[in-house]
């Protein structure tokens, strides 16, 4: 294929990453930037659409494609891991792939850091003057970690887990196997919180899995858990974890999703004693323009050569 026409709605210092790439591995390739949300009155021209999430802080697409959908688009790349953010309509024409793996490193540093965070007591820990109070800080070797979902994100971070010794337990909708050694399968989603000191939710967001982390799932939980959400905040019933929190079932949760997002001011899990709550962040890193071109630019490869696309998310 000779022409490719990319029309991106990301920034344009994201852009430029790509083009620089693009000079080596397709210099005639151009990349348009177009404007975000819906695409719309798309360059006639462009044959490929990178595409950020629509369905964001309150804004829903409509459930009909603009008129002239898809334009001249031959294929949709999403510069996000899930799919939850865009509308269906979107998946009903050309191959529309996703960033999946992208960020799994990123978002596994994230959940550990939080479980860093509350083990060793930060930032309570640091002093301000001289009247040092000493704390026992909780080692992390010997206690276990429950994964909800089990896709790129849970396989990175179970091996950083198991490499400072700590027991992982893992569960997914799938009968495929982990991929890890020393992960041990947990019988269902009761068994899960029931064995974990640590749990960290990387499912995706499904009809299925819906508010899947229910009072009756929380009630399960060895007291004291601390929930670690880096998902979405769908998955997880936000009232019955103030309740779990308020009865100390939960011991901590941390938050880097919640549903709405973002919440509305007043909201009860800013404040709550036992919440940390992050703004949808731990994804993001300095390096991720290079992470969404790597991610890109392999399709684009398969694109150009023929090859089947990776994460395509309509097959």
């Amino acid at each position: 294929m000779s022409q490719v026409i990319i029309a991106s709605q990301l920034d344009e210092d994201y852009n430029d990453v790509i083009r620089a790439r693009l000079a080596t591995l397709h210099p005639q390739a151009q990349v348009i930037g177009v404007p975000v949300g819906v695409p719309s009155d798309l360059p006639p021209q462009a044959n490929i659409l990178l595409l950020r999430p629509i369905n964001v802080r309150g804004y829903t697409a409509p459930d009909t494609p603009p008129p002239g959908w898809p334009y001249g688009a031959q294929w949709v790349h999403l510069v996000s891991s899930g799919i939850d953010f865009y509308p269906q309509w979107l998946f009903n024409g050309p191959p529309v792939t996703t960033s999946r793996g992208s960020a799994a490193d990123n978002l596994a540093e994230f959940a550990l850091a939080a479980i860093f965070a509350a083990s060793k007591h930060l930032p309570a820990i640091w002093v301000q003057d001289s009247q040092w109070q000493f704390t026992a800080l909780r080692p992390l070797k010997g206690t276990t970690l429950g994964i909800l979902g089990f896709g790129a994100i849970g396989q990175r971070l179970a091996q950083k887990a198991l490499a400072l010794g700590i027991k992982v337990v893992a569960l997914r909708q799938s009968a495929t196997p982990f991929g890890v050694d020393g992960v041990e399968p947990a019988k269902d989603i009761h068994d899960l919180f029931a064995r974990a000191d640590h749990l960290v939710v990387a499912a995706p967001l499904t009809d299925a899995t819906r508010r899947i982390i229910n009072r009756d799932v929380l009630g399960s939980a060895r007291p004291g858990l601390h929930l670690i959400n880096i998902a979405r905040g769908g998955l997880l019933d936000q009232e019955a974890l103030l309740e779990a929190l308020d009865s100390g079932r939960i011991g901590l949760a941390s938050l880097d999703v919640t549903e709405p997002e973002p919440l509305p001011d007043g909201h009860p899990l800013y404040t709550h004693p036992r919440v940390r709550l992050s703004p949808h962040t731990s994804a993001i890193s300095t390096h991720s323009k290079d992470e969404i071109a790597d991610t890109f630019l392999a399709n684009l490869q398969r694109y150009l050569t023929g090859l089947e696309l990776a994460n395509v998310a309509n097959a």
